[in-house]
């Protein structure tokens, strides 16, 4: 993890600040509460977007304040400023420590530091020139449409930010973290007479530039977008019904992520509103099924260092062999719930408050090859791709739209299908697997998770998996 040294200049120094008196002040918002700290947030992000051979828009911004809560029992007392000054800092102390009013808590004892660093803490805005990075957009354009006549438009973006964190405790304590975050995303739509059909994919994670300007590195990209477009373009209408479903390795454990991950955070169990409280120890879902979250992976886009309160993130096992053994927990609701907390308290800017969240979530692989379980399957669906879905957390409903899919008939893999939606239950639906793959993979670093209003990337993966009787939303007539 970065010495808070580095983090001082940004921080204290270039602010005119007095790093002690800041700290006293926090000190005394935070006398009495139960827990609390000041976050101190300093982000640089930028956006390229070339569409059809032309920079449709190039943005670069930087944004700089302070967060301060306080917790009381179960209320949170928050203020935060785009100023850092030490008047704000008062102003903010005076705000929060209402909501320990009649209160007298004894601050918890802060997080373990962790001298561990999961990823460089390097600016990849700063180390490659603006005319190179939309070099490298327009190249993919050219390529893309070298590559098949068919190609009608092209729409390349790369993103990237560099954000610096400095938390300070009411105990006096002080962590920091500096996380680079970068991704390089391209769509392709093709056509052929009347049809039209648009296939994409990307990359990314906590590292520079250099990585996705490789050219075997973004070739790959535009030539798996163009896969997917063309195998598209000669899809067939998906059928509709209850089958079995072969679900994909990868990014298709985003199905995972929404319909099962969001129902084992922290604060839904904890007030009862998740499909899955009260469940622990029990079995939730098939032998077999095992259920990780990791934000201590190098590199990964989900990962952090530490989480948005300075706990240093873990492998945290939620679903062991179909047992349910644990949930994802901030500081606040595992002190609630009277467990430790697992690193997973995130926030995503310095004006939101932290929430349990997940980092890198995924299933753990199984014995069998991906192949028999293709085989195993006489009439069903492969669900390769996934593009949006939903969930209902009270109820564990879920509706996905399959983004590449592909009829499965007589243990073979058939014709392409679109329009394919996959509805279940996210309880209901770990029950019923039925066969898991020993190809366990993670997404290329492209997720982005919502909750509440605010977005942090995130992680996602799963082996290939069978998934018997799931209702499939088709359009077949």
């Amino acid at each position: 993890m970065p010495n808070t040294a580095s983090t001082d200049e940004l921080f204290f120094v270039r602010a005119g600040l007095d790093r002690e008196r800041v700290t006293g002040i926090v000190a005394d918002a935070l006398h009495g509460s139960d827990d609390g700290e000041a976050f101190l947030e300093y982000r640089q992000s930028e956006s390229l977007v070339l569409d059809d051979g032309r920079i449709k828009s190039a943005n670069f911004d930087s944004a700089q304040g302070f967060g301060l809560r306080a917790v009381a029992g179960e209320a949170t007392g928050y203020s935060h400023a785009s100023e850092l000054s030490e008047d704000a800092f008062r102003r903010a102390a005076a705000t929060v420590k209402a909501v320990r009013h009649g209160h007298t808590g004894t601050l918890a004892e802060g997080p373990v530091g962790t001298n561990r660093s999961l990823y460089t803490d390097l600016n990849p805005l700063a180390l490659v020139p603006f005319a190179e990075k939309v070099a490298l957009l327009e190249q993919m354009d050219a390529y893309a449409r070298g590559r098949d006549p068919r190609v009608k438009q092209v729409m390349a973006s790369l993103t990237g930010s560099w954000q610096a964190v400095h938390i300070i405790r009411g105990d006096g304590g002080h962590a920091a973290d500096i996380r680079p975050l970068v991704r390089l995303n391209v769509s392709v739509v093709v056509g052929d007479g009347d049809r039209m059909e648009t296939g994409s994919h990307g990359m990314g994670g906590r590292f520079t530039y250099e990585g996705l300007l490789q050219t075997a590195a973004w070739r790959g990209a535009v030539d798996e977008a163009l896969r997917q477009a063309v195998i598209n373009l000669g899809s067939i209408a998906a059928p509709a019904g209850e089958m079995q479903v072969v679900v994909g390795p990868g990014w298709p454990g985003v199905l995972l992520h929404e319909a099962i991950g969001h129902g084992l955070e922290g604060d839904f169990n904890r007030k009862k509103t998740s499909a899955f409280a009260g469940l622990k120890g029990q079995r939730v879902a098939a032998p077999g099924v095992t259920v990780i979250d990791d934000g201590s992976i190098a590199d990964r886009r989900g990962s952090l260092t530490i989480d948005d309160e300075g706990t240093p993130t873990q492998s945290t096992t939620l679903i062991e062999d179909g047992i349910l053994v644990g949930y994802l927990q901030d500081r606040m609701n595992a002190r609630l719930m009277g467990v430790r907390p697992t690193g997973n308290g995130r926030r995503q800017s310095y004006a939101h408050h932290p929430m349990p969240r997940m980092t890198n979530t995924f299933m753990m692989a199984g014995d069998k090859d991906p192949e028999e379980i293709i085989r195993a399957v006489k009439k069903g669906l492969y669900a390769v791709n996934f593009g949006g879905g939903q969930v209902d957390i009270t109820s564990g409903k879920f509706v996905f739209t399959a983004s590449e899919a592909y009829l499965i008939e007589d243990g073979k893999v058939g014709p392409a299908v679109k329009g394919a939606t996959l509805i279940g239950n996210g309880p209901d639906v770990l029950t019923r697997v039925t066969m898991i793959g020993n190809d366990l993979a993670l997404d290329p670093g492209i997720g982005t998770c919502g909750k509440d209003g605010q977005g942090v990337p995130v992680g996602v993966g799963q082996p290939t998996l069978l998934i018997d009787g799931l209702t499939v939303g088709g359009t077949a007539g």
